[in-house]
């Protein structure tokens, strides 16, 4: 075959490579675009009359009515705004309302671990604080205060050496662990962001304790100082590093590389968890990895959702979550690349 007509198939198989990986992309986006209008219907139609969301073994809850008001604005949805605004108004105060003296947003009914769940809402108050209505402003903003003095005070409670830096359970805890330490240290990020005081050496001591459980052989992060690394706790070490500004650090990369080697399934004991952190690290990592984990863990929490909108955690200690907590997190997965909520643009 003469030269030329080689030169000219090959042109046209890069063509038609091109063309359809462009479709597989399109394809895939419009499967995400329908399944976040979905479960956005789902969700605003789970929320109880009070305006909180509901966690299945813990009734009303702030984590809960948090994850899901940050989903809604994750979806590109506002307070007063739009079809969905008076659900983000009153999930917002909802949450409010259930501050306590001490500054812990954490209703009546707690959980083992409370500071879970006031880490979480003071990401969701950090987010929404400039977004929300003139007459919920002020409060808005000084509930966070308090919410944001409580995280700092709670870190610098006594702990032993190798727990310097984190956080646990309790706002007195005397120990702490990756996950419990991250939510506080995006919630911290978020209010430090938009103004809050937060010492530049508390930030500095949380980024060197997420660094003390990196997990040396095979990579990733541990729960706590010798723990092995999973995928999930992978996700959740990428997260809280790469929100301080520890972008591309050999610490993320092992992780990165971990999660690339072992991707997430359903069988995961954290499965809902994982799809959210583990999609937001990767995000944030960037480059080819992303690239490479994008459609994997897209398609991982697409194929689960039901197709009444809402997705349902069938594993461990999350099935008592329930589907609020499933769906919200799911949501924040898949719409990390929309760009809306500050804390996770790149």
């Amino acid at each position: 075959m003469p030269m030329r007509c080689c030169r000219q198939l090959v042109a046209v198989f890069l063509a038609v490579v091109s063309i359809c990986g462009r479709c597989c992309a399109d394809e895939l986006e419009q499967r995400i675009d329908d399944s976040v209008n979905r479960a956005v219907q789902w969700l605003v139609t789970d929320q109880l009359p009070s305006g909180a969301w509901r966690a299945d073994n813990y009734g009303e809850s702030t984590a809960a009515t948090s994850l899901a008001v940050m989903a809604l604005m994750a979806a590109g949805h506002v307070p007063d705004e739009g079809p969905y605004g008076r659900h983000l108004t009153k999930g917002v105060a909802w949450v409010l309302g259930e501050q306590q003296a001490n500054g812990l947003l954490v209703g009546a009914k707690r959980s083992h671990g409370p500071m879970y769940s006031h880490g979480i809402a003071t990401l969701m108050l950090a987010e929404v604080s400039g977004m929300v209505n003139e007459s919920q402003a002020d409060r808005c903003q000084k509930g966070l205060e308090r919410a944001t003095k409580l995280i700092v005070d709670a870190q610098n409670h006594p702990k032993g050496r190798q727990h310097d830096g984190g956080w646990r359970y309790q706002p007195t805890s005397g120990d702490a662990d990756l996950s419990v330490t991250a939510w506080q240290l995006l919630a911290l990020r978020a209010a430090k962001d938009i103004g809050c005081d937060v010492p530049s050496q508390n930030i500095d001591r949380a980024i060197a304790y997420i660094k003390r459980l990196r997990v040396e052989r095979g990579g990733g992060f541990g729960y706590m100082a010798g723990h092995g690394a999973t995928v999930t706790r992978s996700g959740t070490g990428i997260v809280a590093l790469e929100v301080c500004g520890e972008h591309r650090t050999p610490e993320t990369m092992a992780a990165a590389a971990l999660i690339l080697s072992r991707p997430l399934t359903k069988q995961e004991h954290y499965f809902y968890y994982g799809v959210y952190y583990c999609t937001v690290g990767m995000y944030k990592v960037g480059g080819d990895e992303w690239q490479q984990a994008r459609p994997v863990l897209y398609e991982s929490v697409l194929d689960l959702q039901h197709p009444a909108g809402f997705w349902q955690p069938i594993h461990g200690s999350e099935r008592g979550a329930g589907n609020t907590y499933a769906t919200a997190m799911s949501l924040l997965a898949l719409c990390i690349e929309y760009g809306y909520l500050p804390i996770y643009q790149r």
